[in-house]
């Protein structure tokens, strides 16, 4: 039996995986989320020392813990070759070995996602190659995209797939196949393309199913597959590299600053003053019935932080927050993962306080899928899908126009103000931030259809034919 325990800590919202390791009273956590709490508690719990805190790359997509964790702990922060942060970070050479307990972490530079990216090989008690942490460098059933790290690394994204192509097939493609992969991401992530839902592998089943692994492949298709079909980054993405490679704020900073409570008459000064966006975070159901005039609405149970990111873009933006009651903290929490550090407070009591204020109340005109039925005329009623690419692709709305959520600046530009216009997604979720968007732009003649194409699939509302998504993808 391993003297040793290995933890993934998935986060769904970021499609992430973190890793704590423990052997004989130390540990390591592998890229580690913003917030320190829960890795602290693990740490009292076991009665471990943290020695280590791994860093695969320059996160894109996240602010790592590891500043903070470092200096709650005294724990290195470990990352691979030609790593340079603004802060004492160990840049380790290829080969490394780190002693964890009874066990080895040794480092094998990957470079291709980005420069110095590099997978974490675990080494047992019995010198036995037990696992390997692979960050973006290796997904189940994908890789790492190679256009996320152009402009640092002075290289065409061509460039960097081919030293990914190498990397893959010298570094852990010659690993025994029994060796687990734990990988950072998931499906969702948009660090790579067509991931799997599986959060864990081995090396023997990557080589058998996951396209870019393919034992006949050669470099130059290598580079085609792995290129083809990448969409643009989110726009937040070069904003959180350069907080994971120079520092940020505390996180304890941070919550000191943005869980300050504000009535309804503090929460309006600070918003003119401040040119605060006002960020409602409920339900969009609820929040369709009535907001605060110009507030964009990305509700915390979805993909809120990715939205956030996408939408928002500035890290730097100020940020007034619109919660449920309670859960002001979590939204904080999830705001601080993707970087968005300047919130300045919330409103005190939730949306309630405002409406009893008898302050100005703005809603949505959202209409039900029945309602869309009835109004529906085939030629003639423009429909807008915010949803992607891929998911318009599969079915939609006959000659319905696709304008994906993510693209919303550049197409709303094109809209007919004296044109009325119905807009979906798959469930409601992006089509009310749309709408919420829209109407802060002053855009308002249009309706949104509750429960998105779902619900639109099962009227008898003209439709494309369905094509699986994966044939789609592949």
């Amino acid at each position: 039996m391993s003297n040793f325990k290995v933890e993934q800590i998935y986060t769904g919202c970021l499609a992430h995986g973190a890793y704590y390791i423990v052997s004989n009273g130390e540990a390591a956590i592998i890229d580690p989320l913003r917030e320190t709490k829960p890795y602290l508690e693990r740490l009292e719990k076991d009665g471990v020392r943290l020695k280590y805190i791994f860093e695969t790359h320059f996160h894109a997509d996240f602010v790592s813990g590891h500043l903070d964790l470092s200096k709650k702990t005294g724990a290195s922060i470990i990352y691979g070759p030609q790593a340079q942060c603004g802060f004492d970070c160990v840049s380790a050479s290829d080969n490394q070995i780190f002693e964890l307990g009874n066990i080895k972490i040794k480092v094998l530079h990957t470079p291709g996602h980005t420069m110095e990216s590099s997978c974490f090989l675990l080494i047992d008690e019995n010198d036995k190659e037990h696992s390997v942490f692979t960050g973006d460098t290796l997904f189940i059933g994908d890789v790492g995209r190679p256009d996320l790290a152009q402009k640092a690394a002075n290289k065409t994204q061509e460039q960097l797939a081919a030293l990914l192509y190498h990397s893959l097939r010298n570094k852990l493609m010659t690993l025994p196949d029994e060796v687990i992969v734990y990988p950072g991401h998931g499906a969702g992530s948009a660090c790579g393309k067509n991931m799997s839902k599986e959060t864990v592998s081995t090396i023997g089943e990557q080589k058998k199913t996951n396209y870019a692994l393919r034992a006949n492949m050669t470099e130059q298709e290598f580079i085609q597959e792995v290129t083809d079909g990448l969409t643009p980054p989110p726009g937040y993405f070069g904003f959180n590299v350069m907080m994971n490679k120079q520092g940020y704020t505390s996180i304890d900073e941070v919550y000191k600053q943005a869980l300050r409570g504000l009535k309804p008459e503090e929460f309006e000064i600070a918003a003119e003053s401040t040119g605060a966006l006002i960020l409602d975070t409920r339900n969009p159901a609820v929040f369709a019935k009535g907001f605060i005039p110009n507030s964009i609405n990305i509700g915390i149970d979805g993909d809120f932080a990715p939205w956030v990111g996408a939408m928002i873009v500035d890290v730097k933006q100020p940020i007034l927050l619109v919660c449920e009651p309670g859960r002001e903290e979590e939204v904080v929490t999830r705001l601080s993962r993707v970087g968005f550090d300047n919130v300045l407070g919330f409103l005190e009591g939730g949306f309630q306080t405002w409406a009893k204020s008898g302050k100005e109340i703005d809603s949505v005109n959202r209409i039900t899928v029945e309602q869309f039925e009835k109004e529906f005329k085939k030629g003639e009623t423009k429909v807008i899908d915010v949803r992607k690419e891929s998911e318009y692709a599969a079915e939609h709305v006959e000659d319905a126009y696709n304008m994906p959520l993510a693209y919303i600046n550049n197409w709303m530009k094109n809209l007919q103000p004296n044109e009325e216009v119905y807009i979906h997604c798959a469930g409601g979720y992006r089509s009310m931030i749309a709408a919420s968007i829209l109407q802060s732009r002053g855009y308002r003649n249009f309706k949104e259809i509750e429960g998105g194409f779902n619900a639109i699939s099962k009227t008898r509302v003209p439709k494309t034919d369905f094509v699986c998504q994966s044939k789609l993808l592949s």
